[in-house]
């Protein structure tokens, strides 16, 4: 049997991938920088793609060394334990090749190194190729200007089964929705994004290092939550990150005598824009309404725990400065989205959908179509507001990627210098 597999997974290798199928998904090697040998020293713990000219090799009874340079500035290394998986040994194959090698950069003795485990790390190439330039990254405006944003993305997914998740029902986000999905994203132009339905952290940062490399967003933050399809809540931040909480192990009660937790996750996310006071983005992908009436429940009891979360912190600072978005899943009149607002006293949160054309929605497939994702602020935030800023990029599926629509709003914090 092992035999077998072995042969039709040779023989899978001989067929040629179609230009359709290269286009269906986002390729392995999209996002990854490649860069000179003489660079890698500045991306420790980042996986590149590393070119240049191996000066010369060793091989001992544990490792073997192929040397960029006499000094060792740079070194790929084979261990003992993968050398059978050379059919020629390393060494040997590679000694004065010019060659581009994919891996993660590891520092020995203060000097960067890729650990190389397979031959299908190494492409051996005629010459030395032209490196691409670094992207120039958007950053964050200096006029106190900052512009929060809420995307669901609509199953972010990668082409890799995950083994502890019911993602097989799930395709890899075809390559032409990503595109889409980027251009949108690029139009939003916000500091922080907060998104939902993203599988997981790596494919998120892929995602961004090669769609979206000029944005400026260097802090990528997701954490696993609790859906069985694995679709996490997520920011994207030009701002420096601080503490991050995620709220998937609390439980709480289901409203009927039960207990429960969050169907997806809540996260808490502190966003540190430099000169400016630091605020929190909570991030929420509340229970869909499949099922019907029997959903409701659900989304009530999240919007309960989480607006006990944020009655806490007003309780200790009435001022304090924080947001609540995502996809709340439900209208602005029902029953959960007037839990998670609050009263009318003090403690409410603001919402500036107002501002927006009556009807607006932000879940766009045609037979739905409803506002169901939104940004509340609580009344420190919503004092720094810029009227008139709350926006809805329209789009669809095929038009920006998604079946729901980015929301947007800005605040103008000049008056806290």
């Amino acid at each position: 049997m092992v035999l077998l597999r072995n042969c039709m997974f040779s023989l899978f290798l001989l067929v040629p991938m179609t230009a359709v199928a290269d286009e269906e998904i986002l390729p392995s090697t999209a996002g990854v920088p490649v860069i000179s040998w003489t660079d890698a020293g500045g991306y420790v713990d980042q996986e590149v793609i590393v070119q240049g000219k191996i000066f010369e090799t060793s091989k001992r009874k544990t490792i073997c060394f192929l040397n960029f340079d006499r000094e060792r500035k740079f070194t790929a290394i084979v261990r003992a334990a993968n050398f059978d998986n050379f059919p020629v040994s390393p060494e040997l194959k590679y000694a004065s090749k010019v060659v581009r090698i994919r891996g993660i950069v590891s520092q020995f003795k203060g000097k960067p190194q890729i650990e190389v485990y397979s031959p299908k790390q190494i492409t051996i190439l005629e010459k030395e190729e032209p490196l691409p330039p670094p992207p120039v990254g958007k950053t964050s405006k200096s006029d106190g200007i900052v512009t929060l944003a809420t995307y669901n993305v609509l199953n972010l997914f990668d082409e890799h089964d995950d083994p502890y998740h019911r993602d097989e029902g799930t395709k890899a986000k075809p390559k032409e929705q990503l595109e889409k999905l980027a251009e949108t994203i690029r139009k939003v132009d916000a500091d922080v994004l907060a998104l939902e339905e993203v599988e997981n952290r790596g494919y998120l940062e892929r995602f961004v290092h090669a769609m979206l490399p000029n944005m400026g967003y260097k802090h990528v933050v997701c954490y696993e939550g609790n859906d069985r399809r694995g679709i996490d809540c997520a920011v994207l931040s030009r701002f420096p990150v601080g503490p991050v909480t995620s709220y998937r192990h609390v439980r709480f009660s289901d409203g009927s005598g039960g207990m429960m937790g969050f169907r997806r996750d809540l996260i808490r996310v502190r966003i540190e824009p430099p000169g400016r006071p630091s605020f929190d983005v909570f991030v929420v992908h509340f229970k869909s309404k499949r099922g019907g009436g029997a959903s409701e429940p659900i989304r009530c009891a999240e919007a309960t725990q989480a607006r006990k979360i944020l009655d806490d912190i007003l309780e200790r600072d009435e001022k304090a400065l924080f947001a609540i978005c995502g996809d709340f899943n439900d209208t602005w009149d029902s029953q959960a989205m007037k839990i998670i607002r609050g009263g009318e006293d003090n403690t409410a949160l603001r919402s500036f959908q107002d501002d927006l054309p009556e009807g607006t929605p932000t879940y766009n497939r045609a037979r739905y179509r409803s506002m169901i994702d939104f940004i509340l602020c609580s009344p420190g935030l919503a004092n720094y507001y810029v009227p008139k800023s709350c926006r809805v990029i329209s789009g669809s599926v095929k038009s920006s990627g998604s079946d729901h629509n980015p929301v947007m709003i800005q605040f103008d914090f000049k008056s806290l210098n």
